[in-house]
This record gives structure tokens, sequence and C-alpha cells, in this order.
């Protein structure tokens, strides 16, 4: 069975579509983040759920930008970069989540709660090391990273131009939850959600074939 770049193209918006659902789901009746809760069956369940969505999110990202590599041209490239490290950050997180604090949080309920007071937009009391560090590398290519690649998809005009501006747009938005307490943060998440699974189906039905040494000329003449 041959497989051609446009197949792996039309698996990528699979991925992104799939990655925009569960990022919807997972928000669903989420409860409260706390030591209680971190050694829950659902808490498993959740974090799973988080993990498999920025892995289907790098998947789908970068379909979206291989598939236009020429036109999204270096405003892409930085784009692609950013948000791809912004999600590769969150799955650290994520993942994180769930191996560790499950097994630390009876004897060190205080570091698991200043961990969780972090991942939710708050302040740690005490030390988290690096974590902090992780976590704002994941907010930071969220935000930049989905704002410019979101653009750079817009003005290529290749996939749906509603979902890219949205993208953009939606990720961006995320700046206001400190400013906004009264609305559920959780929110925020639903329209990146629709961006993404919308971007992801009009990658899926694109029957224009995705050239790989088109691809891979654009690429090198991009980062020269």
């Amino acid at each position: 069975m041959s497989i051609s770049p446009t197949a792996l193209a039309r698996v990528a918006g699979l991925g992104a579509v799939a990655a925009g659902a569960l990022f919807i789901a997972v928000q669903i009746n989420h409860p409260p983040l706390d030591v209680a809760f971190v050694g829950t069956t659902e808490f498993a369940i959740r974090q799973s759920m988080k993990i498999a969505m920025a892995v289907f999110a790098l998947v789908g990202i970068t379909g979206m930008y291989l598939s236009q590599v020429r036109k999204a041209g270096v405003l892409g490239l930085a784009g692609y970069l950013v948000f791809g490290a912004g999600y590769l950050a969150m799955f650290s997180v994520e993942v994180i989540g769930l191996v560790v604090l499950p097994a630390i949080a009876s004897t060190s309920p205080g570091y698991v709660s200043d961990i969780l007071a972090v991942a939710t937009g708050g302040s740690a009391t005490g030390s988290i090391g690096l974590l902090g560090s992780l976590n704002l590398v994941a907010g930071f290519g969220y935000l930049l990273g989905g704002l410019v690649f979101g653009i750079a998809l817009a003005r290529a005009h290749v996939l749906a131009r509603w979902a890219s501006i949205l993208l953009a747009v939606a990720t961006t938005i995320t700046m206001a939850i400190p400013l906004l307490p009264w609305i559920n943060q959780r929110l925020f998440a639903i329209p990146t959600g629709v961006a993404l699974i919308g971007l992801g189906y009009s990658l899926w039905r694109q029957r224009t074939p995705v050239e790989v040494g088109t691809t891979i000329d654009a690429l090198a003449t991009a980062v020269r």
C-alpha cells in the first residue's frame, strides 16, 4: 500500500479535528483542580484526553503548515514553530500531571497544590522548579503561536479563512481571563476547539495534491 503526501495531509486534518473535539470535550463539567481531584480516576481520564489532544494538535498543525508552506512564507514558519513549541510544552506538562502528581499528592500536597495553581493561572506559594518555566512556554506558545499561525493561514487562503481568523482571535483572547474572573475560564477553549475542527476539516477535504518536492524547496527558501 502506497502512502501519498496528500493522504498524509488528510490524516493530519483528521488529527486537527480530533484535537479540537477533545479540547472542547475535556472542558465539559471539569471539576476544580485541587489535590483531592488529582488522585481520582476522572483526573487520569481527563489528563489522558489532554495528552491526546496535544499530540493530535501537533499532527494537525504540521499538516496545515506543510500543505501550504510556500504561501505561508516566513510568517507561517514562525507561527508554526512557536505554536508547535507551545503544544509540545503543553504535552509535557500534561504528561507530568498524569504520571507524577498522583504519585506524590499524598506525600507532598503543598507542592502539588502549587503546581495546580500555576497551571490554572494562579501563583505558587513555594518553589516548583522549572515546571513554572515549562508552563510559561506552553502558555506563550499557545498565545503568540496561535495568533501568528492563524494570521499566516488566513493570508495564505488555502484552508477555511473563517477558521484561520478564529484561531488567531481565540488563542489571543485567553489573555483576558484574569480580567474576567466571573466567566468560567474553560469556556475560552471552545473557540479554539472549533477553529481546529474547521481547519482540520478543510485540510481533510482538500483535493489539491501535496507535492513533497515543492514543500521541501519552499521550506529551504523560507529558512534562508
